[in-house]
């Protein structure tokens, strides 16, 4: 394989069938080499200076993308195996969804690949801050190490819910999704 996005597509679309999420937990190719593959942080996946043009190629490169242990990204078929470059994360939550009220509230938010995850267990929320900066980096976790970033609407439309809750004697920031406190920040 030579590492090109179509020979890429063509490989997994073999291998995954009509499954609606590859198995990349169960491949584990050998390193191919680095592809000249950028994600940008406001989400544009730029392929050799180029931003790929094909929606569903960037979808369907979302699927097989992981990050590992060594904190690269990687995207992996079952005989290839191409590290890339991620400037910030590699998916970006444009929208923010409430399902009813206060400890019964449900969140989730819409990707940029067009997925709708609930803020769970499943796909925790957590806010840090960007290194040397006091800006708050607001992520959920897809799958396999990848992580999809609050835009700045999203985080204000989340933050317009949080309510202060004492945890631990200390006075926490956070909102309710599926029975469970997430924290956003400090005070109250």
């Amino acid at each position: 394989m030579s590492g090109k996005p179509d020979d890429i597509e063509k490989a997994v679309a073999q291998s995954t069938g009509n499954r609606p999420l590859p198995p990349i937990d169960q491949w584990a190719p050998e390193l191919s080499g680095d592809m000249d593959l950028v994600i940008t942080r406001d989400g544009r996946w730029i392929y050799q200076g180029e931003p790929i043009a094909r929606e569903a190629t960037v979808k369907l490169f979302s699927t097989i993308l992981r990050r590992e242990e060594d904190g690269h990204y990687y995207l992996v078929t079952p005989v290839e195996k191409w590290r890339v470059q991620v400037e910030d994360t590699p998916i970006l939550a444009h929208s923010l969804a409430v399902e009813g009220e206060g400890e019964n509230r449900t969140l989730s938010i819409t990707t940029n690949m067009g997925e709708t995850l609930d803020i769970s267990d499943q796909h925790p929320l957590t806010v840090g801050n960007y290194p040397n900066s006091e800006e708050p980096r607001p992520v959920v976790w897809v799958r396999h190490g990848v992580e999809a970033r609050l835009v700045t609407s999203a985080f204000y439309d989340l933050a317009e819910l949080a309510e202060a809750r004492m945890i631990a004697g200390d006075q926490q920031l956070g909102v309710f999704s599926h029975g469970k406190f997430w924290k956003i920040g400090e005070g109250g």
